[in-house]
């Protein structure tokens, strides 16, 4: 792990709506919950502004955190962020406590290497398509690791990495995986350049055109003879 966070929390004993949004509006902090490990949740509140500096590094959010909270230590990762859907705001965060020898869910941010160099995309012209940004792991705390690399240089037009594709490290398993070969979702697929998709919307316009003027000349060709049928009846 290349950085240790830690924060600064204080037990909470007012809940609620309304003392959720005094705790926001007037001291500057938001709510948040701990629990797991066996233990009761707590209830806990913590500087807006200290969660939202932490939270600018990607490396947070698969991280072992430390909150300090009335001056007792908790190991934890967060496992929910609730933010204000309009303006830049947090609401709510949640909190897993963690235990040396207990292994833990946590969502890893997915890094995609070599995407200019991606076989697909230099030579093939095709473009990346990112299914999932981020992969469900399972494994003890110490093995958590902060990002999982997928490397495209190789990957070719019209082909597709999976889950399964990926080189886990050691002590850490998908959590997808574990639900069965039906759970292998695609991450990332290249596909074919937009022209040759154009060119060919444009062969079947061209010829649906084309069709479409050959009915009207039949058509019109119909109506002529009509005409000349309808004169020569009146002669």
């Amino acid at each position: 792990m290349s950085k240790d966070f830690e924060l600064n929390a204080k037990a909470r004993e007012d809940q609620g709506k309304g003392a959720s949004r005094r705790l926001r509006r007037l001291a500057g902090e938001i709510p948040a919950i701990v629990y797991g490990a066996g233990k009761k949740p707590k209830p806990i509140s913590l500087s807006h502004k200290e969660l939202s500096k932490a939270i600018e590094n990607e490396a947070f959010f698969a991280h072992i955190i430390t909150l300090h909270i009335d001056g007792k230590k908790e190991q934890v990762v967060i496992k929910d962020l609730q933010r204000h859907p309009a303006k830049p705001f947090l609401l709510h965060a949640d909190f897993l406590r963690v235990r040396a020898k207990e292994a833990i869910h946590v969502n890893v941010p997915i890094h995609f290497l070599n995407e200019d160099n991606c076989k697909g995309v230099k030579q093939g012209h095709g473009s990346i398509i990112k299914n999932l940004t981020e992969l469900e792991v399972s494994c003890l705390p110490k093995d958590l690791p902060e990002y999982v690399e997928v490397d495209l240089v190789d990957l070719d037009v019209g082909e597709t990495l999976h889950i399964s594709d990926i080189p886990l490290p050691e002590g850490v398993t998908s959590v997808a995986l574990s639900h069965g070969e039906e759970s292998d979702h695609s991450l990332v697929t290249v596909v074919p350049p937009r022209v040759e998709t154009e060119d060919k919307d444009e062969e079947v316009a061209d010829s649906a055109a084309e069709e479409s003027e050959e009915t009207s000349g039949d058509a019109d060709s119909g109506d002529e003879g009509k005409e000349d049928g309808e004169e020569d009846n009146k002669d």
